[in-house]
């Protein structure tokens, strides 16, 4: 068992603000607080602990000196001398024990470093943005740029397929660590604005595709938007509002494929007078055609 004085390193007639000042200034190097995960600084400390309980108590510390008791507090009335009772000191020691950690948590110059040494490591904050993205954007993906209130700008990439309401994370794009720790993250809130004609529903994209009387009823190919672009849709013969036809791979592109783009037909009659169309329909007389029939009682 060592020497409480050597274990400080103080000598044998130090006065008690010595002893203390060894204790703390060991302390602080040794605390397992500071030294996570080091066994041997754990150990150490167990040591100064110990050594500062008994010299840090005026009456042990003048028993030990008077050899009433050794470095343990144990009683050694016949063996007057350290060094000779040391060799059969019993294994559990106050060196094992934790209880002297109050000591050293309570003082203030110990918390102060460690929760500097915490504020130092601190992650900065999140912030949070809005943005506001256009339908196709979200659609098939973009690059957009926000202006932030505090002055300077953030690049954001909209991947494609964003819904409303997601949320991207930037990574080190918000507030600086206060000290040496990770910047924290931009975190941007998606809107998506409507679109004038497409709608969306999951990964798929429905439009209405307004029609002539003659493209329904004759077929035709027309001219149809879809997110990427205008093509050729083939309408068929005797086509008539409501009918619904499927472009594939024309909706929202997704990681693995793409939706598809629902057209439903709509037919339009002129808004403004047309003599030539009136006059036909006026002198068109279909045989057992009624619409309404399946309406009639």
């Amino acid at each position: 068992m060592k020497d409480p004085y050597e274990i400080l390193g103080v000598a044998r007639n130090a006065a008690p603000e010595e002893i203390r000042k060894a204790y703390h200034r060991l302390a602080k190097k040794l605390h397992p607080d500071l030294n996570p995960g080091d066994k041997n600084s754990e150990s150490r400390f167990k040591e100064v602990a110990g050594a500062y309980d008994l010299l840090s108590d005026d009456e042990k510390r003048r028993r030990f000196d008077r050899g009433e008791i050794d470095a343990s507090g144990t009683e050694a009335p016949q063996e007057r001398f350290y060094r000779d009772y040391a060799a059969r000191a019993p294994a559990d020691n106050p060196y094992d024990s934790r209880s002297a950690y109050a000591d050293f948590v309570d003082t203030d110059d110990i918390l102060a470093e460690i929760f500097r040494r915490q504020a130092r490591q601190a992650r900065g904050s999140d912030l949070r943005y809005s943005l506001a993205v256009d339908f196709l954007d979200a659609v098939n993906g973009a690059a957009k740029r926000i202006n932030l209130p505090e002055g300077g700008s953030l690049d954001v990439t909209i991947p494609p397929g964003i819904q409303q309401g997601q949320t991207l994370r930037l990574r080190g794009k918000g507030a600086p660590s206060p000290g040496e720790g990770e910047a924290g993250d931009a975190l941007v809130e998606i809107s998506i604005k409507p679109h004038p004609f497409f709608t969306r529903h999951g990964d798929n994209i429905h439009v209405d595709l307004p029609v002539t009387f003659a493209e329904a009823v004759l077929g035709a190919e027309i001219r149809t938007p879809t997110p990427t672009g205008p093509v050729m849709l083939k309408a068929p013969k005797g086509s008539n509002t409501g009918t619904v036809l499927r472009l594939k791979g024309k909706g929202v592109s997704r990681p693995g494929g793409r939706g598809d783009l629902l057209v439903k037909l709509k037919i339009m009659a002129p808004t403004e007078p047309n003599p030539e169309l009136e006059a036909f329909l006026a002198g068109w007389a279909p045989a057992n055609y009624d619409p309404r029939r399946e309406m009639q009682s």
